[in-house]
């Protein structure tokens, strides 16, 4: 099964400026694989919300020793069908 969510990832404000990012999970049996849809960063877990957790984490560390992008866009979410 392909299970698709889309969540918000908030970084800590007492560690860095706060800035909200996009994340999409899916589902990659036996893993939840969450992707940052605005920095080339991703996690996965057992869970989505292990997955997700994990992504913050790995977004505090991409951000450990790098300034946050100024004046960050949300990404367009859009939803494609295509038929056979």
């Amino acid at each position: 099964m392909f299970a698709t969510a889309i969540g918000t990832v908030r970084e800590p404000s007492h560690t860095m400026d706060s800035m909200e990012f996009t994340a999409a999970i899916t589902h990659e049996d036996p893993w939840y694989v969450a992707r940052c849809l605005d920095v080339e960063v991703a996690s996965q877990g057992e869970t989505a919300e292990e997955a997700l957790a994990n992504l913050k984490e790995a977004l505090e560390l991409y951000f450990e020793d790098e300034v946050l992008p100024d004046g960050l866009e949300p990404p367009i979410i859009a939803t494609l069908r295509l038929t056979a």
